[in-house]
């Protein structure tokens, strides 16, 4: 079976082949030559995934599946949420001034609870059924202090409930176990096995 993911993101690409193994061929918007920039201009994480989804679906006509994925602080009311990725502004995604922008407005605060959400949206046909939404949330808190060095974006500050490492910290095999992705893409894969498995 093959599919598109409907991201260049080297690391989620990576992330999620070995999530699937070889039992779905998973391309990228390279493979498929969409160099476009895909409008991610939805205020809500399942909006943004739909909308990159349905483009793929619609302009190259092949199945697709798109995430988005955002931190949701308790203490700053969700924040960065859907913004997450341009948290801290201008042009493209600074993993670095995000994490300084979220421990500057935590500031000193006790309440550190967090979570990461992701959301797969499955684009397969036209209407409803069609279309499949996943969810997948890794409960935890924000540590005071970047530490590790694998992971991307705001893994060095993220400690996973149950751990006391950050993301960064465990290494991908762990990660790729208990993060919001993976349990997004679990969701996802047990979905296209059942689907391929009935035709």
């Amino acid at each position: 079976m093959k599919i598109v993911f409907a991201t260049n993101n080297k690391n989620k690409l990576a992330e999620i082949r070995d999530m699937l193994g070889d039992k779905i061929e998973v391309m990228s918007l390279a493979d498929i030559n969409c160099h476009e920039d895909i409008p991610e201009t939805a205020d809500t994480l399942e909006g943004n995934a739909l909308q990159k989804a349905r483009y793929v679906f619609d302009k190259y006509g092949m199945s697709c599946f798109a995430d988005d994925t955002g931190l949701e602080v308790d203490a700053l009311g969700g924040e960065p949420g859907v913004y997450s990725a341009r948290y801290a502004g201008g042009e493209g995604h600074d993993s670095e001034a995000n994490m300084a922008k979220l421990m500057q407005k935590l500031g000193d605060n006790d309440n550190r609870k967090a979570r990461f959400r992701t959301v797969i949206a499955l684009i397969t046909g036209s209407g409803d059924d069609g279309v499949k939404l996943f969810e997948g949330v890794a409960e935890g808190d924000i540590i005071r202090e970047k530490r590790g060095g694998e992971g991307f974006g705001y893994d060095p500050i993220f400690r996973p409930e149950g751990y006391d490492k950050t993301f960064a910290e465990l290494g991908h095999e762990i990660k790729n176990k208990i993060s919001h992705r993976a349990r997004a893409v679990q969701k996802l894969v047990e979905y296209l096995k059942q689907a391929s498995g009935n035709r």
